[in-house]
């Protein structure tokens, strides 16, 4: 039985001169949470612009469940289960948290009432309950990150695509987020994470990809590539302390 959820073949996109991903593959399994990681400029967000819809890749391909998706919009990939968040959080900023997430939910369900009540359960899943009738605009920002996290969850996505959802966290909001996304994790739904807080992606990754200008350079557990030698060259610096 194949194990991938998420086939990712030899895709590259340009920008004009800008080679921005260079013929990069993977492969993300069902139930699992990989961690794509990188310099700045590394294409890490191009990647997922790719893989949802927001670019089509000059060249690649992408299934999606064994299913051919990269000539796909991304509403029509919102509705086969993949979703992502976005690195600058992009909420309805004058409409509530909870009609933020019913909207999510009404891509999947018609009736508004229907729509609400699974909108209440993931806002509690998700710490925000009681902020449901507050608007967007008047939220923190960890609460923003917790409600672009729900909006995503809402679309009764499989697989979630989560881009720097802990940036700008404290230590102690980047461990409720860790807990959180554990916990989305263990209800069956696959995960691939761009961040560069490290203690997260050591928390959470089962494995990680590694890319610098676009190109795959590591690949494969966490202690064996936050060793390696390309990887801490190219973006860590030093050796990450497992400890």
């Amino acid at each position: 039985m194949d194990k991938s959820i998420l086939k990712v073949d030899e895709i590259t996109k340009n920008f004009g001169g800008l080679v921005a991903v260079n013929g990069l593959s993977f492969v993300l399994n069902r139930g699992e949470i990989l961690a794509l990681i990188g310099p700045n400029g590394a294409g890490k967000t191009t990647v997922f612009n790719v893989i949802t819809g927001y670019y089509r890749p000059d060249n690649g391909r992408i299934f999606l469940d064994g299913r051919s998706i990269e000539k796909l919009k991304p509403h029509g990939i919102c509705k086969l289960g993949l979703v992502r968040t976005f690195q600058i959080v992009q909420p309805f900023l004058e409409l509530t948290v909870l009609e933020n997430v019913v909207i999510g939910i009404l891509n999947k369900v018609g009736s508004l009432k229907k729509a609400a009540n699974e909108a209440k359960e993931v806002l509690e899943k998700t710490g925000l309950l009681h902020l449901a009738d507050t608007k967007a605009s008047a939220i923190t920002l960890p609460d923003r990150k917790r409600l672009e996290l729900a909006r995503a969850m809402a679309t009764g996505a499989k697989t979630l695509l989560l881009d720097e959802v802990m940036a700008g966290l404290t230590p102690k909001e980047t461990e409720q987020m860790i807990s959180m996304i554990k916990d989305v994790n263990n209800e069956g739904i696959t995960i691939l994470v761009i961040e560069h807080v490290m203690k997260a992606v050591v928390a959470l990754a089962e494995r990680i990809i590694v890319i610098d200008y676009g190109t795959k350079i590591a690949e494969g557990l966490p202690d064996e590539v936050l060793r390696d030698q390309k990887v801490i060259k190219a973006y860590l610096g030093k050796e990450i302390d497992f400890a």
